[in-house]
């Protein structure tokens, strides 16, 4: 395995109806950042209720930790989260309904961060 850092783009598509699929992405996600990669997570379509406030506390799955601890250690372990403002403002979502840390994002700032990316990974 390299020691160099790698960039590594999770990027999700379902919400807490898939709830060990999304608990699987964001506990590869924080045991990417824990391997001191630089590590994005970015929410698309249902995905982005994953960073409402308080719905995280109901996405869970036998043997797994909770969405909202998950994605608090993530934060907190210096892994970046970003929404796609689009789907955001479909749902009729305002931004200060999100997760602190949570950052809205563009189409463009998406595609940099894909052709930044290392490694993409798409669940």
């Amino acid at each position: 395995m390299s020691e160099e850092t790698q960039k590594l783009l999770y990027v999700l598509n379902d919400g807490g109806d898939r709830a060990e699929k999304v608990l699987t992405a964001f506990a590869l996600a924080n045991i990417g950042v824990s391997m001191e990669n630089d590590v994005t997570v970015a929410l698309f379509g249902e995905a982005t209720r994953l960073a409402y406030k308080g719905y995280g506390e109901t996405v869970h799955s036998l043997d797994r930790l909770p969405m909202a601890k998950l994605m608090r250690d993530f934060l907190d372990l210096g892994g970046k989260i970003f929404i796609c403002a689009p789907c955001i403002k479909s749902r009729q979502v305002d931004p200060s309904m999100l997760v602190e840390g949570v950052q809205t994002t563009t189409g463009t700032v998406m595609n940099d961060l894909i052709l930044d990316a290392d490694k993409v990974i798409s669940w």
